[in-house]
């Protein structure tokens, strides 16, 4: 079955500095969790404590995961549940738009993985593991303390340019030949200096345009930069 999707919050919009701390904090804990965005943009995160033994999906108020605002969604549409010390995602077919993860439809149980992305209607919600992810530790870190991650005067030029666009209330981070023309480098320089940057902060795996966004994110949220830079 062919899924035709709507934009999807995630991509379309940029990430605050609010819920990527959010999801660092809840990273740091150890425990696993799912975070979705609603129809506002707000981000909600559940842990998946030992408590849960049986996590319901669906568009009624009391649902554990409420897309209450996705008509696409059924009122009981999917169940999570550990099996094992795992966590799977369970549809017995009833849903009448089915479940996805990462673009394929699920029938039955799906053992889940660090940084699946379920969709359920229109709406995209990601599981962490963060167990598994060893570069999560070290990008909270990067947000907590920037002095661990030192840098050198091109790369604080880089990412001021990299910055200065959102800081003037643009939705997108500059381009690499903005960028380029800011600081005075080769577009090809610049593509070198951001990917040892996404390097730095553990970004390194994820899409393009996330990527940069991610970092604008970072570097806003941790105090790397300050106003006078801009």
């Amino acid at each position: 079955m062919l899924r035709l999707a709507m934009p999807d919050p995630y991509e379309t919009r940029m990430v605050s500095p609010r819920h990527l701390k959010e999801r660092i904090e809840a990273e740091r804990t150890g425990i696993p969790f799912v975070y979705w965005l609603d129809d506002g943009g707000e981000q909600h995160i559940l842990m998946l404590t030992a408590d849960h033994t049986r996590v319901t999906i669906g568009r009624r108020d009391q649902s554990d995961v409420p897309l209450t605002w996705d008509a696409e969604v059924s009122r009981a549409h999917a169940l999570l549940e550990p099996i094992g010390g795992e966590w799977t995602l369970i549809d017995d077919g009833l849903a009448l738009n089915g479940s996805f993860v990462n673009g394929s439809r699920i029938r039955g149980r799906h053992r889940l993985e660090d940084k699946d992305h379920m969709y359920f209607g229109q709406t995209r919600v990601v599981y962490r593991e963060p167990e598994s992810d060893p570069g999560s530790q070290s990008t909270a870190r990067a947000l907590e303390s920037p002095a661990g991650i030192p840098l050198t005067e091109t790369q604080r030029k880089l990412l001021i340019a990299l910055c200065r666009p959102v800081e003037s209330g643009s939705a997108t981070p500059a381009t690499n030949p903005q960028i380029a023309a800011e600081v005075h480098l080769s577009v090809d320089a610049v593509k070198a200096h951001m990917r040892h940057l996404f390097d730095r902060f553990e970004l390194g795996d994820l899409p393009q345009n996330e990527k940069r966004q991610q970092l604008v994110a970072i570097v806003r949220g941790s105090g790397l930069l300050s106003p006078h830079d801009f």
